[in-house]
């Protein structure tokens, strides 16, 4: 806790640039979400950032397997993880396996397996375990059988400003108003709930389902089970504490209500709340250990809430397309608004956030370290980045574990595990082990922490960990004649295979772009720049293009533009002048020439939500707004925005949040523009009147 105090005080905010009054309120009345079918891809949800809550048309968790498919109804946390019995004590070490990519010596990874056997099973057993729990669904007691098909008369909105969804509907001639809201400071959510006309009284169910431990669901196991409990462990007139028992994993869960209520058991894991009158008003926090002080009323958490977004949107960076005529410019400033509202409950915890965020759950509920940049670079450009300080500060945590990694692989330094979870423990993978494009995040996130005016304290104390970063980067590349290569590992276009791939644009411009920085934050630190990683980074060879001067996705896959599977995934060849600054490894024509051909001819039903951002801040540094627009705007299924502003990517991933995180970062390229550019919104076309405030420009 003192080491985030110490990220939030050292970062100040970020002073507006102001190009222009933007009434932040009609800004965000006219984006505030309003959901008035049932619709199982509008859920809403509330939360502090590492804890979230969400909720259907009723304005709680009524039909959770109703939602199941649609945008789930999920209650999760950043410390609530449960792990099965491994009763063949299986250990990590037994999923790793040797390979030689030519560094020499043999390196050690965690890898998965297809033949049956320990080394199998244990790979398996550390890919599902720990995985994330849902925390347990609060929704309204309605007559028993009564189908969500049956409301009528449904409205519900998200009040962007005071962060609470209000929800009302009509059931067999009950008025039904729900309120809901999240604490910004604690793990509770609080609501209010009346009805009128009829004779039903307001009640609540509280469901604590068991986990699936599945690569991607709602984390609901609802069949009843000896493996989990629920019991009472305290109990007054108007309060209960409840204890969760998962195996060996253990919460509470503090229910408290403000009117004269009822509360009794309806099965082992199921209780119900009922009150005497048309009124039920009621908080419930989620801990893992006992609170020692009382739960807040409604109005308290109600007026946390509100402070807490009034004081967000009135010092966020901002952006109002009011005044464009475009017809797309309403769309765009709806994902623009949304996304940060979205990023800001479920992406801003002390542990990297999960693709799906705190909705539902996706690989098992860990998070990816290669996402870490979509997720959250946006931060320190929108003014927060104290927020992402509380993240980054996790990285100092399992520091030793990427020692760890680094060291049974033969480098120097650390390297940075890709899908992990709270302890670090990486997740054994045919591909994920195999990533590096993860490694320069540190050094990037803390440069824009650095340029957005974090004190040097906080560059001093993370610079330890950003020299041991760099080490491995400069270990990992190859000598070779005269100059260094990259080699043995998987690209951010996934489609290539670590045994044969070397040398592809975004890693090769991200090591030289990641030394240099690395080494310019040593010179604000009062050091001397390390010579080898200088050395290293300027004889990094120029990415390789083809007879025509297309950019490969790598210089070991000349045939890049004549094979599907070369053509799918991300064009990550973009990213190498788009994320990553002009460092004069760039042909700027060669790029213009390859941006034209993907977005003419990319597959792009296989690609992915940041894909579309990174595309559009490539047109930007190419100077073509007209492309960076349509970037982000392309119409295909992966970049569809649903009415609650979630990311659609297929049927299993119905929410992506990267997608919105990439999105917020090239509108701030396209706003503020980047070091170097003199242009007024360099991302828009001369004809779209784009007002902005608060945004900082990338390096």
């Amino acid at each position: 806790m003192k080491k985030l105090l110490l990220i939030a005080i050292l970062c100040v905010l970020n002073p507006f640039r102001i190009m222009g009054e933007i009434d932040r309120i009609a800004l965000l009345t006219r984006n505030s979400p309003v959901i008035t079918t049932l619709d199982t891809l509008s859920s809403l949800s509330v939360g502090n950032g590492a804890f979230a809550f969400t909720t259907d048309i009723t304005g709680l968790q009524t039909f959770p397997e109703y939602y199941r498919n649609g945008v789930p109804l999920g209650t999760q946390s950043q410390w609530g993880w449960h792990s099965f019995d491994n009763p063949d004590s299986l250990k990590i070490e037994e999923s790793y396996r040797e390979y030689d990519f030519g560094h020499g010596h043999t390196e050690l990874y965690a890898a998965e397996f297809k033949e049956a056997g320990r080394q199998k099973d244990a790979a398996t057993w550390y890919r599902v375990n720990p995985h994330r729990l849902h925390l347990g669904c609060i929704g309204l007691a309605l007559p028993e059988g009564t189908d969500p098909e049956s409301l009528t008369e449904c409205r519900q909105t998200l009040d962007l400003f005071s962060g609470q969804i209000d929800s009302r509907f009509n059931l067999r001639q009950t008025v039904y108003n729900v309120s809901t809201v999240c604490h910004p400071g604690l793990d509770m959510i609080s609501a209010t709930v009346t009805t009128a006309g009829g004779d039903s009284h307001p009640g609540i169910i509280l469901r604590f389902p068991y986990p699936t431990g599945a690569h991607a669901d709602d984390a609901c196991d609802w069949r009843d089970s000896l493996n989990h409990s629920t019991v009472i462990v305290e109990k007054s007139a108007n309060s209960a504490l409840l204890k969760r028992q998962i195996d060996n994993t253990q919460y509470y869960v503090s229910l408290s209500w403000e009117n004269q209520a009822k509360l009794r058991f309806d099965g082992n894991n199921r209780l119900s709340l009922s009150a005497d009158g048309d009124t039920l008003s009621f908080s419930a926090r989620f801990s893992a250990v006992p609170p020692a002080e009382k739960n807040q009323s409604f109005r308290q958490v109600s007026d946390a809430s509100r402070n807490h977004w009034n004081r967000f949107w009135n010092t966020t960076g901002m952006v109002d397309f009011s005044d464009c005529t475009d017809p797309r410019a309403r769309e765009l400033e709806r994902r623009v608004v949304l996304s940060q509202y979205l990023l800001a409950i479920q992406c801003a915890g002390d542990i990297p956030p999960q693709e799906t965020g705190l909705t539902y759950n996706s690989w098992f509920g860990k998070h990816h370290l290669e996402m870490i940049w979509w997720h959250q670079s946006w931060l320190p450009l929108y003014g927060h980045s104290e927020m992402l300080g509380r993240t980054l500060a996790w990285y100092e945590t399992v520091l030793p574990k990427a020692r760890e990694i680094a060291a049974r692989q033969g480098f120097k330094g650390c390297r940075w595990m890709k899908m992990t979870d709270p302890s670090g423990e990486e997740s054994p993978s045919k591909v994920g082990s195999f990533l590096i494009w993860q490694q320069p995040h540190i050094i990037y996130l803390i440069s824009l922490m650095q340029r957005a005016g974090c004190d040097h304290e906080l560059i001093d104390r993370f610079g330890p960990m950003l020299d041991e970063t760099a080490t491995f980067m400069a270990d990992f590349a190859s000598r070779e004649g005269e100059g260094y290569l990259l080699k043995g590992y998987i690209p951010a276009q996934e489609t290539l295979k670590a045994e044969t791939t070397y040398n592809s644009p975004f890693e090769l411009s991200y090591w030289k772009f990641g030394l240099k920085e690395a080494n310019r934050l040593r010179e604000l630190r009062g050091l001397e720049r390390v010579t080898e990683w200088d050395d290293i980074a300027d004889r990094l060879p120029e990415p390789a293009s083809d007879p025509s001067g297309l950019y490969l996705a790598a210089e070991s896959a000349p045939a890049t533009f004549s094979t599907l599977p070369l053509i799918s995934d991300h064009p990550a060849m973009l990213g190498a002048f788009g994320v990553l600054p002009d460092h004069g490894m760039i042909d700027i024509n060669k790029m213009k020439k390859t941006l034209a051909w993907v977005m003419a001819n990319w597959n792009w039903g296989k690609t992915w939500g940041w894909d579309y951002p990174m595309t559009a801040m490539c047109a930007v540094r190419c100077g073509d707004p007209e492309t960076a627009v349509e970037a982000l705007l392309k119409d295909c299924a992966k970049n569809t925005y649903l009415p609650n502003g979630h990311n659609w990517q297929d049927k299993r991933l119905r929410c992506y949040l990267p997608g919105n995180g990439g999105l917020l970062t090239a509108i701030a390229m396209m706003c503020a523009g980047f070091d170097g550019s003199d242009i007024k919104n360099p991302g828009f076309p001369d004809s779209w009147d784009v007002k902005w405030e608060g945004l900082s420009p990338l390096p």
